[in-house]
């Protein structure tokens, strides 16, 4: 079977983009895409902000801190939706099978085009040239055999980059990598995997299957393929994101009444997620891990959806009441969840959360 011929483009700081093209006075300030309080959190900042260390999802009130002279902006998530339009009305002039990722990335199969250009390269370079002639954006574009590697290719040379990996330089290319780039590697798989002296793909190659396997189950057989450069998934079009997430391991085990302030920060990574996506979600979600291994989850679909991220952690709390465990119960782990997904003009205009 050919390798496919796979394209992943990020748009560049996408939201914080949008705003200073639409507004000349922005451009080349420090601008973050965040509303102001306490709980909220960075959706986005350009380049100028980043060189002060803000960050998408960082606390807004940390971004002040980092940049008093920041130009704070409200999220105007309709708006961004519309142009993430146009960037898919340019993307199916080459191809159609398209996954889109968010508003701001997407996955293209362009191992047949519609434009006949011969190589997977100059799909994207055209892409990249007609998103900066049309909609006055910079986008980066990772060239690969297949979709977990056109991933990390399209972080390599941002912003406004294009890199190439090539089929025969797979592996030269992942081994001096840490394994922190691959997908599903976080902070406790990465110690984890320390811990079994694996810091660099190079090193994780040297681990046998049965010895991943033993130490992460199903996920050490893809830990195993994507150290080879490996991933069969092909490219889907259309598919609609069925659920947002975000959970942490703890560092000791804490009690029920002790989850608070990590159910407030999980759901605004969750909540920040969310906004990237052009569907609404109806359901919240709370999931568990007891000291025991053993996992709970507590759901609640509200009349509204939740429409900031204050009600989300609302309902994420009072999912907590509905655990019913011993309260010398203790947990390693607490996840905050969006599911149930809809379109907005599905979603019926009912009372408010709290009317």
């Amino acid at each position: 079977m050919p390798a496919r011929k796979i394209v992943h483009i990020d748009m560049d700081a996408f939201y914080a983009s949008v705003e200073q093209r639409d507004d000349p006075r922005l451009r080349g300030e420090p601008v973050v895409v965040a509303w102001r309080g306490v709980r909220s959190v960075v959706c986005a900042a350009s380049y100028e902000a980043r060189k002060f260390g803000i960050r998408s999802a960082m606390p807004a009130v940390r971004a002040e801190r980092l940049c008093p002279g920041a130009v704070f902006l409200p999220p105007d998530f309709p708006r961004y939706r519309a142009v993430s339009h146009q960037v898919h009305e340019i993307f199916k002039r080459h191809t159609d099978l398209i996954e889109p990722l968010s508003l701001d990335e997407a996955y293209l199969d362009v191992s047949q085009n519609k434009t006949g250009l011969p190589t997977a390269t100059q799909v994207a370079r055209a892409i990249r040239e007609q998103v900066r002639a049309e909609l006055h954006l910079t986008a980066s574009a990772g060239v690969a055999p297949n979709k977990f590697l056109a991933k990390i290719a399209s972080d390599w040379n941002k912003p406004d980059g294009l890199f190439v990996i090539q089929p025969d330089d797979v592996d030269s290319f992942l081994p001096p990598l840490e394994v922190a780039r691959l997908p599903g590697v976080g902070t406790v798989t990465a110690e984890k995997l320390k811990s079994l002296a694996v810091q660099t793909i190079a090193d994780l190659r040297q681990l046998e299957l049965r010895t991943l396997e033993a130490h992460f189950g199903r996920y050490g057989v893809r830990l195993y393929e994507l150290a080879r450069g490996i991933d069969e998934s092909p490219v889907i079009p259309d598919r609609p994101t069925q659920s947002i997430s975000a959970e942490d391991t703890f560092e000791r085990d804490v009690l029920l009444a002790e989850t608070e302030p990590m159910i407030r920060r999980l759901a605004e990574k969750t909540w920040e997620a969310s906004r990237k996506e052009s569907r609404v979600a109806r359901t919240v979600v709370l999931k568990l891990k007891t000291s025991e291994f053993k996992i709970l989850t507590r759901s609640h679909t509200p009349s509204r959806p939740p429409s900031s991220c204050e009600e989300l952690v609302i309902v994420a709390l009072s999912l907590r009441e509905r655990v019913g465990l011993d309260p010398r119960q203790r947990f390693r782990l607490v996840g905050v969840g969006l599911s149930n997904f809809l379109d907005p003009e599905d979603v019926s205009a009912q009372p408010g959360l709290f009317e």
